[in-house]
């Protein structure tokens, strides 16, 4: 079985200090969690930004100081900026971390329900423009595959030659699809062969479907995007703290981690000069 990719999210678009007072706004604090999930053993930091206050923004300058600032702390990390942005952003604006050229970005493949009257849109025109611009700048997708659908859309999208292979999926189980032993085996059958996946159990599920993607060969997603607690009731401390969880899980799994460089390898990433 190939090494375990550990993506860490680390402070997503709509969780706040209220939830857990160590949710990182600033680029300092966003320097400070990048490197606290890198050095537990994180290769890919999935990154949204924030303004000082916590405000969600897709400001291609704020992406460029926070991506500074973790290139500083975590030279050979995978920076893997965020399209999808926060409910009711343009596609102008989501589409702005892609001009800083980054080796990977998220496509998101569907429209979801985002809790109470929050509808997260994403047209076929939107993903296909969005999959055009990241093809244009050799910047490889990672599917964000919220159901069912959204799998088979990106497939369609695939042989209509807008997303190259090898695939790369993330699997968000615990929000419109349920965080199951059995959703997640149908999903993940359901691409094509060759392709990688990545799981992400969002609040109570994370490291259930973490240990779950560990057996079944997948890779894994934690952070405080999807969940703030280290165990039930106790806040984490940092995302660190969340990846060296699944690094144990790993280890009595009997799963090693992949660096940064073997990440790259497994993801068919391009070469950046």
């Amino acid at each position: 079985m190939e090494k375990l990719i550990i993506t860490c999210a680390i402070c997503g678009a709509e969780v706040t200090k209220e939830n857990n007072p160590n949710v990182p706004y600033t680029i300092e604090e966003i320097g400070r969690e990048a490197e606290s999930a890198y050095k537990a053993g994180a290769s890919i930091i999935h990154l949204h930004v924030r303004w000082d206050d916590g405000t969600p923004t897709q400001d291609k300058e704020r992406f460029r100081l926070c991506m500074e600032e973790i290139r500083r702390r975590c030279p050979d990390a995978i920076i893997q900026p965020s399209t999808g942005g926060a409910v009711g952003m343009t596609d102008e604006e989501r589409l702005q971390p892609v001009e800083l050229l980054p080796e990977m970005a998220t496509l998101d493949c569907g429209t979801l329900n985002f809790g109470g009257n929050e509808i997260f849109v994403n047209t076929e025109t939107t993903i296909k423009n969005f999959a055009k611009v990241m093809n244009e700048k050799g910047i490889k997708p990672e599917i964000e595959v919220f159901d069912k659908g959204m799998a088979d859309l990106a497939v369609k999208y695939h042989k209509q030659g807008y997303i190259q292979a090898p695939m790369h999926f993330d699997f968000v189980l615990g929000v419109q699809m349920n965080a199951t032993l059995r959703d997640l085996s149908y999903i993940s059958e359901s691409i094509p062969a060759g392709s990688t996946w990545t799981a992400a159990g969002i609040g109570k599920h994370e490291f259930t479907m973490a240990a779950a993607a560990i057996v079944m060969g997948g890779h894994v997603r934690v952070g405080f995007e999807d969940n703030v607690f280290i165990s039930k009731g106790k806040i984490a401390k940092s995302n660190g703290e969340l990846v060296e969880k699944v690094v144990k899980l790993a280890e009595e799994l009997g799963r090693e981690i992949a660096t940064p460089d073997e990440a790259r390898a497994i993801l068919g990433l391009k070469e950046r000069k």
